[in-house]
């Protein structure tokens, strides 16, 4: 009777299992294999090749500013999302009038199709009838339009931004959930003795949020790695791969120029990658476990 009771709790998973077999681990096992394989360009897959793939996707002429690029975008849009969103988390957190209009509209960047607002914010730094000159121009702020993407530079930095507004949502709202879940005895205490706004922040509300905000920094860094959608949709990475980031480079690498070897090579330096980033953020949380 004890050694079916203890075969329960995997039977239960056992759903779970299968799903994440099928659909994550047996791909990754695929894409390894692909990686040291010689593939054509019709995609029929040869023999094995060792580190052929590899060498040929570090050496390509665009892999250094593509790998530029990722890091820029993902530093920039993590970064400025979880600053901007710890802040509307703030600012969310008070009781206000409208406080839940205010929350419900916060929502809409984030559940919104990406395609979409990236195609919204390509219409706003249109040259010739985008909104923003428009605007400008009505307000009488500049005399003629300006070129907004005058340079891939800039361009970058457009799509950087876009990836800010529509990341901004998933942070503050994550940070506000461990934010509601503090004590108010706290505040109220640290009010008695008369704390500030910046002694509760740092003393109270940052320590006790911090494990809700180190999960989001994961997760962001994880999505904004993988975001394909943005870049893709504004810029397809032109001018010669000056604006890809690595998932749209290799898709490019894959899909256009029939590289697929060296297309599957790269997928699993960023799978590697992110599992670094993955592996540091368990063993800082594993060590605060311990210190606690």
């Amino acid at each position: 009777m004890k050694q079916k009771q203890s075969w329960k709790p995997y039977l239960w998973l056992l759903p779970s299992i299968l799903l994440i077999s099928v659909f994550v681990i047996f791909p990754i096992v695929i894409v390894f294999r692909l990686s040291f394989s010689e593939i054509s360009k019709s995609g029929v897959v040869g023999g094995f090749v060792g580190l052929k793939n590899y060498v040929e996707a570090v050496h390509l002429p665009a892999f250094g500013i593509v790998m530029k690029n990722t890091f820029w975008w993902v530093i920039s849009v993590v970064g400025l999302s979880t600053l901007i969103g710890f802040i509307i988390a703030l600012a969310l957190n008070q009781k206000f009038r409208g406080r839940k209009i205010a929350r419900s509209i916060l929502i809409f960047p984030w559940a919104t199709s990406l395609v979409i607002q990236a195609s919204v914010w390509n219409y706003i730094i249109k040259y010739e009838y985008g909104s923003l000159n428009n605007t400008l121009l009505n307000l009488g702020v500049i005399r003629e339009a300006i070129n907004w993407r005058a340079s891939y530079q800039i361009e970058f930095i457009w799509e950087c931004a876009c990836g800010i507004f529509v990341t901004i949502p998933f942070v503050a709202f994550c940070v506000l959930a461990g934010m509601q879940s503090i004590d108010e005895s706290l505040y109220e205490s640290a009010t008695v003795d008369g704390a500030g706004f910046f002694s509760k922040l740092f003393r109270i509300t940052l320590p006790l949020v911090m494990p809700s905000l180190t999960v989001s920094t994961v997760l962001n860094i994880i999505y904004v790695f993988n975001s394909f959608p943005i870049i893709f949709t504004m810029t397809k990475g032109a001018p010669a791969n000056k604006t890809d980031t690595m998932i749209t480079f290799l898709y490019m690498l894959s899909f256009y120029d029939r590289k697929k070897g060296p297309a599957n090579a790269l997928s699993v330096i960023g799978f590697l990658i992110l599992c670094f980033c993955a592996g540091i953020y368990m063993l800082t949380m594993l060590r605060k476990e311990e210190d606690l």
